[in-house]
């Protein structure tokens, strides 16, 4: 019985854990499918959207950028184009024509001059000593003389300082000549370190060859990539912005973008933590969430599982149980076959026995026995041997009764009669258990229609639980009839122990019973309910704990009850 038990035990816990594993697979599989495929189109919609944003964002400063150079070299060409060479040439009034700009265009301008086609300098204005300076071997100098207008790259120069130049070309009596502006360096860095987004991202500018014409935000290796494969592929259609995401190794994002015709190469560079940091956090958000609903559906499987196994476990013992009983009920059948059998075999021997006694009466009577000393002790011996054989072919005739009468068709029959003939049977076993049987029969009661062997069951399964729930204590049990309208009312009552209210709702549930194992099988009470409900009745039961329990039945009269083949099932 114990290793039963274990086994039982492995097994429940065996399918417990196969429960929770289907079910936490279950759940889990869509969640990971819907969870995945919205994670990737949010990462890649919302990297689009940063992306974008900063291709935007350099394309715009791009302009900015040149518009800026634009303006600074138109500035210059008005000047060129609205003033004589002669004039441009007499230092006062280059000096004036300086300060008019700044004056108009902030400190942008940091100086004037005018250079001839030799290279030198023949007038200048500005903070600097550079009257009479010699340009012919720089190579903005060489390229200026070469074109109409011209934009330097950014370099030291004669002064030592940062400074990028612009210039236009102009022609005086056959001969070339430059008007030539330096542009403030820090005002035009301005215009590129006000590209910050995050706390990494910056933009810079480089030459053809590489070199720095704004001071970058930190440190950056030119001669690693990308950038050289930026630099190498040189410039390409003035709006088109390049954005390279290195995920993995470098882990930046890089934004390029040329100005100044091909010139310059704008840059912007931004660590990937810092340009997605939205969206790492929503992920890290989303994991939390993730692993918050794993553990919630862990937690429910597992409940889950538990209650159904209980379940399950509990279906599997009443199951058990059930079998128990219907066997018990099988060996009540075969016990109550086997009973009807001997009873009718007792009931020929109990006829010889009376038929003999009435012999040996007639005996005594003859005159040769009349002298006989103890002839009054032979008649009384007689006269005893012939009842109590009278009292058991009656009892085996009433059991034979009860036994036989199994034809379910309804027909009249008086209740009264069927009653007594119930008592009669439950006599015996009432007296031996020191139980009064009271019986309180209407004179009036009308005949119904029913079937005799089914009134019969109900009443005696009536009879027989008061008697169980009696048992050695003593009491009554009254049985009564009345008429209540179209009905005729048995009642079944006790003084019993009572029946506690918790089990009222489930007494008439098949193989529910309150008795010890092996003394009730459950199905009595159920099988009256169900002879009842068939005859188109009523039962119901009214029980108190420590004063006792009444069981009424109503029965129709006047009218042939119909059998109801789906016989109704005892309210649960």
């Amino acid at each position: 019985m114990g290793e039963r038990s274990a086994d039982n035990k492995g097994y429940y816990r065996a399918l417990t854990l196969k429960m929770v594993v289907v079910i936490i697979v279950v759940s889990l599989a869509p969640m990971l499918v819907i969870t995945g495929t919205i994670r990737y189109y949010f990462q890649v919609s919302y990297q689009d959207k940063v992306l974008e944003h900063l291709r935007v964002l350099v394309r715009k400063h791009v302009r900015t950028i040149d518009t800026f150079l634009s303006e600074k070299l138109s500035d210059i060409q008005v000047l060129a184009n609205s003033f004589t060479f002669e004039q441009l040439c007499d230092e006062p009034f280059l000096a004036e024509r300086l300060r008019v700009l700044q004056t108009g265009y902030g400190r942008s301008f940091v100086d004037l001059g005018v250079v001839n086609d030799e290279g030198r300098q023949i007038a200048y204005a500005g903070p600097f000593r550079l009257q009479e300076a010699d340009y012919s071997q720089t190579k903005w100098f060489r390229e200026a003389i070469a074109g109409d207008d011209y934009i330097s790259d950014v370099f030291a120069g004669l002064r030592g300082l940062p400074h990028f130049i612009v210039a236009v070309r102009g022609e005086h009596q056959g001969r070339r000549w430059i008007l030539r502006a330096t542009v403030d360096f820090e005002a035009f860095n301005s215009l590129v370190e006000g590209i910050r987004i995050g706390s990494t991202g910056f933009a810079f500018i480089l030459n053809r060859k590489g070199e720095f014409q704004t001071r970058p935000h930190s440190e950056i290796d030119l001669s690693a990539e990308p950038y050289r494969t930026f630099l190498a592929a040189g410039p390409r259609p003035d709006d088109q912005v390049e954005v390279v995401h290195t995920a993995g190794g470098s882990d930046f994002v890089y934004v390029t973008a040329w100005l100044k015709k091909g010139g310059w190469l704008l840059a912007f560079q931004q660590a990937e933590q810092d340009a997605f940091s939205a969206l790492y956090a929503a992920r890290r958000f989303t994991v939390l969430v993730f692993f918050a609903g794993v553990l919630g559906i862990v937690a429910m499987a597992v409940l889950l599982s538990s209650r159904m196994v209980r379940h399950i476990e509990k279906a599997d013992a009443e199951k058990a149980l059930l079998n128990e009983r219907m066997i018990e009920a099988g060996k009540l059948a075969s016990v109550g076959e086997l009973a009807a059998g001997i009873a009718h075999e007792i009931n020929n021997p109990v006829a010889v026995m009376v038929e003999e006694a009435g012999w040996m009466e007639d005996l005594l009577e003859e005159s040769s026995f009349q002298t006989y000393p103890y002839l009054e002790e032979f008649k009384h011996s007689l006269s005893q041997i012939k009842t109590q054989g009278s009292r058991c072919k009656q009892i085996t005739h009433k059991l034979l009764s009860f036994a036989r009468k199994t034809d379910p068709r309804p027909k009249k029959v008086q209740l009264n009669d069927l009653i007594r003939e119930v008592a009669g049977l439950c006599q015996q076993r009432a007296r031996y258990g020191s139980v009064r049987i009271i019986l309180s029969l209407a004179s009036d009661l009308p005949p119904v229609n029913a079937s005799p062997s089914e009134i019969q069951q109900v009443v005696m399964n009536l009879v027989n639980n008061s008697l169980d729930a009696i048992e050695d204590r003593g009491g009554h049990v009254e049985i009564s009839t009345s008429v209540s309208g179209d009905h005729v009312v048995i009642t079944v009552s006790d003084n019993g122990p009572g029946i506690p209210e918790a089990n009222l709702p489930r007494i008439f549930d098949p193989f529910f019973t309150t008795k010890p194992v092996g003394k009730g099988t459950g199905l009595g009470l159920s099988i009256c309910y169900g002879i009842v409900t068939k005859m188109g009745g009523k039962i119901d039961v009214n029980s108190s704990v420590g004063v006792g329990t009444s069981f009424t039945i109503q029965v129709p009269i006047g009218k042939t009850t119909e059998r109801v083949e789906a016989a109704a099932t005892p309210p649960a």
